[in-house]
């Protein structure tokens, strides 16, 4: 996993989604508050996802083998990848659903159990903050000047932004509950209940939806950042001999990443002399970019029509 604050974020949504489950399905059980059910399913979910980004950390951290040359760090992706269809899927259409139901069947939430849910959701909301500060707290040194959105979209390490799109979601689906429950319960309309439901079911379809965009885009592999591309060539050229003709990364995982380039060698180099070149060109990428892990650079003439721009940053 990326770091040990990837895991640390993971194991604190973690703890604190499996208590909120709980004490929500308490409140439902209590006051049959559709709001409420929706909220526990979607804590449900979210602990489901944690566990499935902390299994895939440790499936990534497997050894290459003869039929996975590269490793298996992508798996870190794909797991990121299902917890985004199972935010979709168990949190945000049973929202709907539930939603839908309630609509059909609106009741208030009455008896001695009302306040119920006002206190669950105050305190999960509380919980959830923490949760939130942790993530946030984690991917500040990762994240330094860049902003939030950009830090989602460009991370190739995937366990933080989606715990931070979890929290984030967990965090406005709370004050849709509130809302819901709490129009319910001053004007004992269950139609408001059912409609903080259904925009829980909206929120977490569009977190999902966001997800599954990002994590596609790492599944289909991604290339250098800019400043790693810079580096590189940098790197490359910074011995006179050699120059960069055609340059082309990929995001084997996170922490791994696949250098493929042409670099330009003498004409009247010998076999020795061109080894040389390459093994010291190797060495300088590595020592510039400490993930460039696979590097294959192959030997040509440069000719001014042969120069192609390396591609940029996915």
């Amino acid at each position: 996993m990326a770091g040990s604050g990837g895991t640390k974020a993971v194991v604190a949504a973690l703890a604190a989604n499996l208590t909120i489950a709980a004490l929500k399905f308490v409140a439902y059980l209590l006051t049959r508050s559709s709001s409420m059910l929706a909220e526990a399913i979607h804590s449900v979910a979210d602990s489901g996802n944690q566990v499935l980004l902390l299994v895939g950390g440790k499936r990534a951290a497997r050894q290459a083998s003869p039929s996975h040359p590269f490793g298996y760090r992508r798996d870190r992706y794909i797991y990121a990848f299902i917890v985004s269809i199972v935010l979709f899927s168990v949190g945000g259409l049973f929202a709907l659903y539930e939603a839908y139901h309630k609509w059909q069947d609106p009741h208030p939430i009455e008896g001695f159990w009302w306040w119920v849910p006002l206190a669950v959701l105050a305190g999960a909301i509380i919980a959830e903050s923490f949760s939130l500060r942790t993530a946030v707290r984690e991917s500040n040194p990762l994240r330094g000047t860049t902003g939030w959105v950009d830090f989602i979209r460009r991370s190739k390490a995937p366990e933080l932004p989606v715990i931070l799109l979890e929290d984030f979601a967990a965090l406005l689906g709370l004050v849709l509950a509130l809302f819901g429950v709490s129009l319910t319960l001053l004007t004992g309309n269950g139609l408001w209940d059912a409609a903080g439901t259904a925009m829980i079911g909206l929120l977490l379809v569009a977190i999902a939806t966001v997800l599954a965009i990002e994590t596609k885009s790492l599944l289909l592999g991604e290339s250098a950042s800019r400043e790693h591309l810079r580096l590189i060539e940098e790197a490359i050229a910074a011995d006179d001999e050699t120059r960069v003709i055609h340059l082309k990364t990929m995001h084997l995982g996170p922490d791994e990443l696949l250098v493929a380039a042409k670099i330009s060698v003498g004409r009247s180099d010998s076999g020795q002399e061109i080894a040389r070149l390459i093994d010291a060109a190797e060495r300088r990428i590595r020592d510039a970019v400490p993930i460039a892990t696979v590097i294959y650079l192959e030997p040509d003439i440069f000719r001014s029509e042969s120069v192609a721009h390396p591609a940029g940053p996915a």
